[in-house]
């Protein structure tokens, strides 16, 4: 069993294993390799031709002048990814999260290094991936050159096992890895959430993201008992439901007694949590999004949000006119497994409008593209309702989301929706 090369934190050399035109893949969100990211940001002009993946990001480094060692693609513009694509420096690949590993298998989505962030080893030379699984194994299996950085203070979680001997180089170090506090939870966030809640019930699945609503979600639910949880992420919200006895998952035909995620992203309470936790299982997408894995769930509750919505249910989740500001994510995996779901549900939760008011968030057409089909949806939530779209027609369709779109505009996407009504479709 060979060891990695070890490298040191200061004076890192790229240029050793890097080579002009190289395509990175990187660990993504709260996940991120930050000390390696740090050197490619300082020594990536002078390697010459190289790109960069990242699926999301929290940290900030992806600034726009960061952006000048390499160029940089995304799934969407997620976290503070918004920064560079607002400035042109990012290039979007549609597609879904749960597609990323294997398109990095297939070679369409190129990776020649990885840079991944990992714990210390365990006894038998297995590191744990930490805060992130999703497409880690599928770039470190691929890539020419692996370079992990394996940080003390990132947790062990259990679940997939990155081996020494698969890694290239190591480079050691102690900082705190990313985090993501709580969002703040106003009004509309905590009415959205109200009738979100209504839908998950005791012995529920939950699936959402992180963000207000799906805080103020989590929050209201303390009067449920034994609830699963089966998600691509989770955030610190799941901490207060474990320790409140709520969050068993006893009643999931698969995994019983065991939270499934790809993901944490949270701040370090939940880092602590989950550390050595066999409560707390990380899986890659392989698993956390495979339609076959989720068919076995009953009574799954999805929770994803949207830019926008059409008066026919159509969802748009990434662009909003120019700005693009979200991305695809896992929403379609999500929304089509708990609208399948034997019990369960798919909601889409939204503010009614935006830019204080003056936009409706339920529009006549979508602004931008679609993120998932009306064939899809099953029920949208704003502040202002639920509109239950499952076995609609086109028409009642209109009715019911205009029922839940703010006040100041019903009447003019009731106009809007006449065609719709008059000839059906």
């Amino acid at each position: 069993m060979s060891a990695p090369t070890v490298l040191p934190e200061t004076a890192l050399n790229l240029a050793d294993f890097v080579r002009p035109g190289d395509r990175i893949v990187v660990g993504q969100a709260c996940g991120e390799p930050s000390t390696l990211l740090e050197a490619l940001i300082e020594q990536g002009r002078d390697i010459g031709d190289l790109s960069v993946f990242v699926a999301t990001s929290f940290s900030g480094i992806f600034t726009s002048s960061a952006t000048d060692s390499f160029a940089l693609s995304s799934m969407g513009a997620i976290g503070t990814l918004r920064a560079p694509a607002k400035e042109h420096r990012l290039s979007v690949v549609p597609c879904h999260v749960s597609r990323v590993g294997p398109m990095i298998e297939t070679g369409a989505l190129g990776c020649d290094v990885a840079f991944v962030q990992v714990s210390p080893a365990d006894a038998d030379g297995n590191h744990s991936l930490g805060l992130i699984s999703d497409h880690v194994l599928a770039a470190a299996a691929t890539a020419r050159v692996v370079v992990a950085e394996v940080n003390d203070q990132v947790p062990f979680t259990l679940g997939e096992r990155l081996p020494s001997s698969n890694i290239d180089y190591a480079v050691h170090v102690s900082r705190p890895p990313v985090e993501v506090p709580a969002a703040r939870i106003g009004e509309i966030d905590t009415a959205i959430a109200g009738y979100a809640a209504a839908y998950i019930e005791d012995g529920a699945v939950v699936q959402t993201g992180v963000g207000a609503v799906p805080d103020a979600l989590l929050r209201q639910l303390h009067d449920r008992r034994n609830l699963g949880v089966h998600s691509g992420m989770i955030g610190d919200g799941l901490v207060d439901l474990a320790e409140a006895g709520v969050v068993t998952n006893a009643c999931k035909r698969i995994d019983a007694g065991v939270s499934i995620t790809g993901a944490l992203i949270g701040t370090r309470r939940l880092y602590d949590f989950a550390h050595r936790n066999p409560e707390i299982r990380m899986c890659t997408t392989d698993y956390t999004h495979n339609p076959a894995i989720l068919a076995q769930l009953d009574n799954l509750v999805t929770l994803n949000s949207a830019m926008e919505v059409d008066l026919t249910g159509q969802v748009n989740a990434e662009q909003s006119g120019s700005a693009y500001l979200g991305g695809t994510g896992g929403q379609v995996d999500f929304v089509r497994a708990g609208a399948n779901s034997l019990g369960g549900h798919a909601i889409i939760a939204l503010p009614a409008t935006a830019k204080g008011g003056t936009i409706s968030r339920i529009t006549a057409a979508l602004s931008g593209p679609v993120t998932t089909a009306r064939s899809d949806v099953d029920i949208v939530v704003t502040e202002f309702g639920a509109a239950e779209l499952r076995g609609q027609n086109l028409a009642e369709r209109t009715r019911r989301l205009i029922a839940i779109a703010h006040p100041d505009f019903r009447e003019d996407l009731d106009r809007a929706a006449h065609l719709i009504r008059q000839r059906g479709f």
